[in-house]
């Protein structure tokens, strides 16, 4: 069988296994959020922290509890690596310093999960299970709780309330993100991933040198970095490393893991608003500029030129030899198309215009289909801009799911898109305009511009991927990039909530003759197509002076 025909069957298997759970998954999703009964387990946990589950939240409250319980995860874990040795299972590793364990608490909290260090030699057992585990649930969590709470924002009519965060944390945690990781962790297992708590194992290899093997709970953070949209490795190669990752049936499972959600929730979000045919039309915008993105990038590692990239059959520099260009490529569209940040091969080795395009997949949004809860807010920010665009064509005011698009909701949704792009350009000027920014830069020229663009542009759309090129672990990258991740996360969430809250005092409207039907493929070419000119806009200077300089010169 020749390589492409093997990657468009399991591009073709993917595809199909995303379409055969978008359904039930989705209306499960939909349920659990709608669902008026708690389970004992959940009831418990409401009690130990002083919450009422059934009480409803306006969008300040909402966002308080956002924004509190955040910033408590966020100390905790820095506590946590700054006192790890002094704790059971250490394995003898010192405590993080304070600038890179700010910078890992930070990244972790904000589902960014950026790593300026290395898992198997830093951190301890108890640090990756009980902090940076942890984190992957509930970072996953606060996502999908704020896109619920804009859903429920065109849902309901004249009122304020957009439900309880607390019960929205806790729901998706016990009933959805749990039981989907214990069958992950128990098919990886099974597929030859470790799971263990041992200590390091030292060998010697066949040519006399000590090799140090680090064991640890891979399996279960494998599952939920991947299906929580998250990102960090239990070891420094990341998805590349046989522990985490042993063969191609773990590697299309872990693709599948980190779509599954993103591709789901836009069927929760027809279901909560009474309109499946909505969802369609979201998750097919998703999936058109995904798809668009594995072609384009497939393409691209193939025909990369060269006299070595032509005999290997691809640009297999810094590729997995087991994956190969294919599932390389396919990771690492869908790792930077949501904000997963797991990797499969090292992205600094990828084609000039190939890393173009995976950095443009970021500057999108993380939308097609993002991360879990971002990607959907996302998606639905872009809709409501694209609504408006087509409002102004035609001389009506804007309405989107019988709700009107007024001054106050554009303004939010502009202040939403204008955040990230205004922390990525400010944090790659500052770092090219100072000495720290080259220090760090491994190349010269476009590529290595590319290197620090990439890393702000991962930090700031809570992505946390690399390049691999670039030497991020200094008091001012762990600092900015930490910065870069909080704001990035958080700020956003703000315009969403106060949004959501401005929709749900509405009233709902009447469709009319007049009113543009955004269930229509029509509407999905325009969200499409609002989306490219938006990112186009706003990001090509940058991208002319790193990827694309460099592709063209090659």
């Amino acid at each position: 069988m020749s390589p492409v025909l093997a990657d468009v069957l399991m591009v073709t298997a993917l595809i199909g296994a995303l379409a055969l759970v978008h359904r039930p998954l989705g209306d499960y999703m939909a349920a659990v959020f709608e669902s008026r009964k708690h389970l004992r387990v959940e009831r418990w946990i409401y009690r130990s922290v002083g919450a009422d589950p059934d009480a409803e939240m306006r969008w300040p409250a909402y966002l308080r509890g956002v924004l509190v319980f955040s910033a408590v995860s966020v100390l905790f874990l820095y506590v946590l690596q700054r006192v790890q040795d002094k704790l059971p299972l250490s394995l003898g590793f010192k405590p993080i310093s304070p600038d890179q364990a700010f910078n890992t608490a930070a990244s972790f909290v904000s589902n960014t999960n950026w790593q300026s260090y290395s898992g198997e030699v830093a951190m301890s057992h108890v640090t990756q299970t009980a902090g940076l585990a942890v984190q992957n649930f509930v970072s996953a969590a606060v996502g999908i709780a704020v896109a619920v709470a804009l859903v429920r924002g065109f849902a309901r009519s004249r009122t304020g309330d957009l439900g309880n965060f607390w019960a929205d944390l806790v729901r998706c945690i016990v009933r959805i993100l749990i039981p989907l990781s214990v069958v992950a962790a128990v098919v990886l297992i099974a597929a030859g991933a470790i799971q263990n708590f041992g200590d390091i194992h030292t060998i010697t290899t066949l040519s006399g040198d000590k090799q140090a093997i680090s064991p640890g709970a891979v399996a279960s953070q494998e599952a939920i970095k991947d299906l929580g949209t998250n990102g960090g490795g239990y070891f420094n190669a990341n998805s590349a490393h046989p522990f985490e990752n042993p063969n191609g049936f773990t590697n299309l499972l872990e693709i599948f893991l980190l779509l599954v959600i993103p591709f789901s929730l836009p069927r929760t979000f027809g279901k909560m608003v009474g309109n499946v045919k909505q969802g369609y039309a979201i998750v097919a915008a998703m999936g058109i500029i995904w798809f668009a993105g594995v072609v384009a990038v497939t393409w691209l590692e193939y025909a990369h030129p060269g006299t070595a990239s032509q005999l290997a059959g691809g640009a297999m520099e810094g590729k997995e030899q087991r994956f190969g260009e294919g599932p390389s490529s396919v990771f690492a569209v869908s790792t930077t198309m949501t904000s997963t940040g797991s990797v499969n091969s090292f992205h600094d080795s990828f084609s000039g215009l190939s890393g173009g395009v995976l950095l443009l997949g970021m500057m999108l949004g993380e939308i097609a289909p993002g991360g879990t809860g971002s990607g959907l807010y996302g998606m639905l920010i872009m809709a409501i801009i694209a609504v408006f665009i087509a409002g102004l064509m035609v001389g009506r005011t804007p309405e989107y799911l019988g709700k009107k698009i007024s001054t106050r909701e554009i303004k939010l949704a502009a202040c939403y898109i204008l955040v990230t792009p205004a922390l990525v350009l400010t944090g790659a000027a500052l770092a090219m305009a100072l000495p720290d920014g080259k220090d760090a830069m491994t190349n010269i020229g476009a590529h290595g511009f590319s290197e620090v663009l990439y890393a702000y542009t991962s930090a700031s759309n809570n992505n946390g991927s690399a390049f691999a090129g670039f030497g991020a672990n200094t008091e001012f990258f762990n600092t900015t990039l930490g910065l870069c991740m909080v704001l990035g996360r958080f700020l956003p969430m703000v315009f969403v909530l106060a949004l959501a809250g401005s929709l749900a005092e509405q009233k709902s409207i009447p469709v009319t003759a007049g009113t543009l039907r955004t269930e229509k493929p029509m509407f999905t070419g325009l969200l499409v197509g609002a989306i490219l000119i938006i990112t186009g806009l706003t990001f090509f200077p940058a991208l002319a002076l790193g990827p694309l300089a460099e592709g063209l010169a090659s």
